[in-house]
């Protein structure tokens, strides 16, 4: 490998949660460059979901690279396959548009030569490990929301009408919120006696003050937080149960 493109990833997430530094990989990556002689063609930094590759660096990687009609070998340099993609199959993809496009791709901590059996082996261990990290923390995920709503907290984003708390403890909870709590109330009232329809309704609430879109306001009505009643999915212990 004479030179090579570099190309560091972060998420807003695994910063908060591992302290993840887009400097720390580049520096690791200049040295590895340095050492081993690459000539470094250009450093590219993304602090973006490697959930798929629709990112604005990555694109802007693949299309300078793709700018050469002469089509020479090029390379990308990562620190792990991570940073590359934690979806087995866009990465699968991806590799065979680059492929097409004569760019290797190479993770400094954890290479694999492709040329061999027990490299393509490897390589959907390094991929797959990712892609399982995020699964189960989607599912942890999903679990503490549902532990909290049991509890009767509201971990996620109020709906209309409703603001936002936590208590000393940092217990999540809503409160009303003013005026749009009164609007919606009185929108529930006008719509019980039976003498207007939903979009009567709405445009009379809007008429005096309140703020929401047609959307907005069939999806409140159908809510029934609103009535007082909270939803909570079974996990998957309760459904296999059932």
């Amino acid at each position: 490998m004479k030179s090579a493109y570099l190309y560091c990833r972060v998420s807003t997430d695994e910063q908060k949660r591992k302290g993840a530094s887009l400097v720390e990989q580049e520096d690791r990556l200049i040295k590895h460059c340095e050492i081993y002689g690459v000539q470094i063609k250009g450093i590219f930094r993304e602090d973006f979901s490697a959930k798929d590759f629709n990112r604005p660096e990555w694109k802007r990687l693949i299309k300078k690279i793709g700018k050469n009609t002469h089509w020479p070998p090029e390379n990308i340099l990562f620190i792990k396959w991570d940073r590359f993609s934690r979806s087995i199959e866009y990465a699968y993809q991806m590799m065979r548009i680059l492929s097409e496009l004569n760019i290797k791709t190479m993770a400094i901590d954890q290479p694999i030569d492709l040329e061999v059996p027990e490299g393509i082996v490897m390589l959907a261990v390094y991929l797959s490990i990712p892609e399982a990290e995020n699964t189960r923390r989607g599912l942890t995920t999903a679990d503490g929301i549902r532990r909290a709503k049991k509890m009767g907290r509201w971990p996620g984003r109020a709906p209309i009408g409703y603001a936002n708390r936590s208590d000393p403890d940092g217990k999540k909870f809503i409160i009303p919120k003013q005026p749009e709590a009164d609007f919606i109330k009185w929108s529930f009232q006008q719509l019980a006696t039976g003498l207007f329809t939903i979009s009567q309704v709405r445009k009379m609430a809007f008429i005096n003050g309140f703020q929401c879109g047609t959307n907005n306001f069939w999806k409140l009505l159908r809510n029934p937080i609103y009535c007082g009643i909270i939803k909570i999915s079974a996990n998957r212990n309760e459904k296999n149960k059932l």
